[in-house]
């Protein structure tokens, strides 16, 4: 048997005492800096579930095609959309809809600066890379203890947990495609009396931007992957409607769920990667 140089005992006691440090202290607080993200969900939630559904399938009309310019393809998302409804699953896909714009856009929000800040500076980009791996290789349910603990169960620890899991993609692309914008572009710019901040907003993003959006199309799909484990803590929707199916053993409930899921990732992929497409297309030209 291999000697036990470190006591797994004390390290777990550490930890738990930690956490509980944490919950005594500053689980108020931190459910109080929630209720504007809960709000704003809820708002959100009722909006796409108490709208008309038609004039859902045209606003994703609509997006789709303002991101391809294409109108065949615009039809085709609200086609998959329209699916989505015929087969039962409109309510709660709306829901898991609304959960899933609200963490992409938190992991939009947070991810694109935290990749500017590792572009920009090597040291911090050297401490953030294992943490980044960290968050994408931990199990969900690890830090699931946690944030329930914290925040209790609903709809904020689901996007916590969502938002965790998703935004390294986005992180991660972001830099990537700053670091890979030509210096010799760069060198231009500067030529020109671009400062720091006019080279990152007019020279450095907008190059970047197929990256960006590879990224963003990442995490959308990664937080889609979480459906079915934040269901697990309050989070209604698809990912619930897979829950029972599991638990009732009824396997088309789950198979339906399921594809209601597949539905939405693919509108989220192709939309995303629609736009990026473009935007590099017209770059190279």
């Amino acid at each position: 048997m291999f000697p036990e140089i470190i006591s797994s005992r004390s390290v777990r006691d550490s930890i738990d005492g930690f956490v509980d440090y944490l919950v005594m202290n500053y689980a108020d607080g931190l459910n109080s800096m929630s209720e504007p993200i809960l709000a704003a969900l809820v708002w959100l939630e009722q909006l796409l579930r108490n709208a008309p559904w038609w004039s859902i399938i045209m606003l994703t009309m609509l997006l789709a095609y303002g991101m391809s310019r294409r109108i065949a393809f615009s039809f085709g998302m609200g086609a998959m959309l329209f699916l989505l409804g015929a087969m039962g699953l409109w309510d709660a896909g709306m829901q898991t809809l609304s959960l899933m714009i609200m963490a992409t856009g938190l992991s939009i929000i947070i991810g694109i600066p935290m990749g500017i800040l590792m572009s920009k500076f090597d040291r911090f980009r050297s401490v953030m890379l294992p943490v980044l791996d960290v968050m994408q290789t931990m199990p969900s349910f690890v830090y699931l203890i946690p944030v329930v603990m914290l925040f209790g169960l609903g709809k904020i620890p689901a996007i916590i947990a969502t938002v965790i899991y998703a935004v390294p993609p986005v992180i991660r692309l972001t830099d990537l495609g700053i670091r890979l914008v030509d210096a010799e572009v760069l060198e231009a710019s500067r030529a020109f009396g671009a400062s720091s901040t006019q080279q990152l907003f007019g020279v450095q993003i907008p190059l970047a931007l197929p990256n960006i959006m590879a990224g963003i199309n990442q995490t959308t799909m990664m937080a889609l992957s979480m459906v079915v484990i934040a269901s697990m803590i309050g989070a209604r929707g698809l990912g619930y409607e897979v829950l029972l199916g599991i638990n009732r053993l009824e396997v088309g409930r789950g198979l339906l769920a399921g594809l209601g899921i597949v539905i939405l990732a693919v509108l989220f992929d192709r939309i995303t990667q629609s736009y990026g497409k473009r935007k590099q297309i017209r770059g190279a030209r």
